[in-house]
């Protein structure tokens, strides 16, 4: 565990560093294009098609008796945003991973590498096509499972629990692979994504907990206003490229440290034996 501290010392250190921060604009002006044009042009139809099919097929009254039920039924006048913005929140998580992983994880790598680890010969075990398809896979499969887990909002400890879970896993397989692709040979890579999984999943997690909070901005949105939806958009993109952000370094630091080790004792162990 002293090696997640201090790779979480050295990401916290770098991520406020002026390079971090202006790279933190290449994703967060992707995020922005993408969902600004895409709520601009279907979110009103959006809007239009879920309040239809919740007059169609009574949902409103369902939904309203369940939010009674838990004590909720303040939100009873916003479902309908309230259910866009639980579809939604998967997709913008799964894009803004995306963007981090193809555009800002080699930069991160560079940044660390030379930084920390300027001995740490590399062995090009990865390639920018894995990369894609790594990240492309992992967080179609985060999404589809975010999306199943929305019934769990009706016990909220549980909701959290399973969605840091699933923010453990995505970003530990995405992150690790980019952290270790220009570094590591084929099988480092897998023998430390093997005996450092649970440490790399404790990192997921822990930034998980993170990612909960443009969630909540999305969440208060539902509650205050429809009108506010397009500005928590933007808020919400910027602060998941920010924890993105921190998140690909603590992989960084931790992985290539962990890379570092491996080879130490691999050169040991013959003299060893």
């Amino acid at each position: 565990m002293n090696g997640v501290a201090t790779a979480w010392a050295r990401a916290l250190r770098s991520g406020f560093s002026p390079r971090m921060m202006l790279l933190s604009l290449v994703p967060l002006l992707l995020s922005l294009l993408v969902w600004g044009g895409l709520l601009w042009a279907f979110g009103p139809a959006l809007f239009d098609w879920l309040d239809a099919t919740f007059r169609e097929y009574g949902w409103f009254q369902t939904s309203g008796s369940w939010l009674s039920t838990l004590g909720l039924g303040m939100l009873k006048v916003v479902v309908v945003p309230l259910v866009a913005i639980l579809l939604l929140l998967p997709l913008m998580i799964a894009s803004a991973l995306l963007f981090m992983g193809i555009f800002a994880m080699p930069a991160i790598e560079r940044h660390v590498s030379r930084r920390q680890f300027p001995a740490l010969k590399q062995k090009e075990g990865g390639s920018f096509a894995g990369s894609v398809w790594m990240n492309l896979t992992s967080v179609l499969v985060f999404a589809l499972l975010w999306i199943c887990t929305i019934p769990l909002y009706a016990l909220p400890p549980v909701a959290v629990a399973v969605q840091a879970a699933l923010w453990g896993w995505v970003s530990s397989r995405v992150m690790s692979y980019d952290a270790l692709a220009a570094h590591a040979s084929a099988a480092e890579r897998k023998a430390i994504m093997q005996s450092r999984r649970w440490p790399l999943l404790g990192i997921g997690m822990a930034s998980g907990v993170l990612g909960a909070l443009p969630g909540i901005a999305w969440m208060g949105g539902a509650v205050l206003a429809v009108a506010l939806f397009p500005f928590l958009a933007i808020l919400s993109a910027w602060l998941y490229v920010l924890i993105f952000l921190f998140t690909g370094l603590w992989f960084q630091y931790y992985c290539l440290q962990a890379l570092e080790e491996l080879r130490a004792a691999n050169a040991t162990a013959p003299a060893a034996a």
